[in-house]
């Protein structure tokens, strides 16, 4: 009798690609190529290898320079030749169709840049028609000003007939010319649908918001995979999708949450990321909208991560680029409960890092300035919540009084 075996599908391997310039040192650079490993993780690939250049900056032909190039195609073919077969090659930067094309005819490979593995994932997460639509519209976006190097195989089937003479070359130009102007139309008209759909679906969640009642809204933002969701299930006792990976919620979700009997509604948004690509900014304006619309922001922040401080400013940049900068907000950091350090020898005299600093010690740095603005918890493991609900009380109250002075039945209620 045969015996069938059954075996895991094997997860397409990849090779990452990043630069060590004068405004990103080697340090920063291993914590984007880290990040970008994540980002491949969560796309379901295995990163295999890392390459790295010192440069001044990117190649406008080849992104790297040609001999870390042929380096890397060199390293592809040793493993082909192993019989380990690597399915793509990653750069942490977005890449030009330029550099698309000039890179693959070199590597051989399917090539990604940042931009297009985060629409990969987002394209995967994506649930509901708007998020469907945003990531549509965003790919398309990208692919737009790409289409040409899609048809590069004219270009190699011109050999025979466009050898003979000027003639035959634009006789061979044209179908593609006609045919790529035609691909442009019809990315265009696609476009402009999506822009329209999205147009609706906003007007509707206008509408929805707007008859929300007099309830003060609060938004948490963050960084992606800080613990967000996880907060919003601990809140609002819902069961938002939450999962240690990337990009895990990409619809904004609101609940309505209730401490001490004052109601509130508590929304959950798209997580931010260093090197966003614009076109999903653009693209889920109406995702962000929760943002811009909320009375309070919550920025919260996974202070385990070794590199929090610039996902602090990430977030900032972010939220100043929506317009949000000046809102009123608290910051929440989150996961104190995985917080590690190295302590120092006794005989280390270099300054103190975040590697090395005990939590307590971190806590009394700039952080204590921020007075109840600034909060520790663990939302997994439930530690410091009561305190966050007893600030999120106060601060949502006390707005409450500041945008409906008149509307006091409400706290009356709450001290009978």
């Amino acid at each position: 009798m045969k015996e069938f075996v059954i075996t895991e599908a094997q997860a397409e391997t990849a090779v990452l690609v990043g630069l060590i310039t004068p405004q990103q040192d080697e340090r920063k650079t291993t914590e984007y190529l880290d990040e970008l490993e994540f980002l491949a993780t969560t796309a379901g690939a295995v990163t295999v290898k890392r390459f790295t250049q010192r440069v001044n900056g990117p190649s406008s032909v080849t992104y790297v320079g040609t001999g870390k190039l042929d380096e890397i195609r060199a390293y592809i073919v040793a493993e082909e030749d192993a019989e380990r077969e690597v399915g793509m090659v990653i750069f942490d930067d977005e890449l030009s169709a330029k550099q698309l094309r000039n890179i693959e005819q070199v590597l051989k490979v399917k090539i990604l840049d940042r931009t297009s593995l985060i629409l990969d994932i987002f394209a995967m997460r994506a649930q509901t028609a708007n998020a469907k639509t945003q990531v549509e519209l965003a790919q398309y976006r990208y692919m737009l000003p790409r289409l040409q190097r899609l048809w590069t195989h004219l270009e190699r089937q011109g050999g025979g007939s466009g050898s003979g003479g000027g003639k035959g070359s634009v006789g061979l130009r044209g179908p593609g010319e006609t045919q790529l102007e035609m691909d442009r139309r019809i990315i265009l008209n696609r476009m402009s649908l999506l822009k329209q759909r999205l147009a609706d679906i906003d007007r509707q969640k206008s509408t929805q918001r707007s008859n929300r009642g007099r309830m003060i809204r609060v938004a948490l933002v963050g960084y992606t995979n800080v613990g967000k969701s996880t907060l919003m299930n601990l809140l609002s006792k819902s069961e938002v999708f939450a999962e240690n990976k990337l990009f895990a919620t990409l619809d904004t979700t609101v609940r309505k949450v209730i401490i001490d009997n004052l109601p509130f509604l508590l929304s959950d948004t798209v997580g931010f990321i260093r090197k966003l690509p614009t076109d999903l900014i653009e693209s889920f304006k109406s995702t962000l909208d929760e943002v811009r619309e909320a009375d309070l922001l919550v920025h919260v922040v996974d202070i385990s991560h070794p590199d929090f401080e610039e996902q602090i400013k990430v977030v900032e940049k972010t939220l100043s680029d929506l317009g949000c900068a000046d809102k009123p907000s608290m910051i929440l950091f989150n996961k104190i409960d995985a917080y590690t350090f190295t302590p120092k020898e006794e005989d280390d005299l270099t300054p103190a890092t975040r590697e090395n600093t005990p939590l307590p010690d971190l806590m009394r740095t700039w952080m204590a300035k921020l007075g109840n603005d600034c909060l520790f918890i663990s939302a997994a493991q439930r530690t410091n919540i009561d305190e966050l609900k007893q600030v999120l009380y106060a601060r949502v109250r006390e707005l409450h009084v500041q945008k409906y002075p008149y509307n006091d039945f409400l706290f009356q209620h709450y001290e009978e």
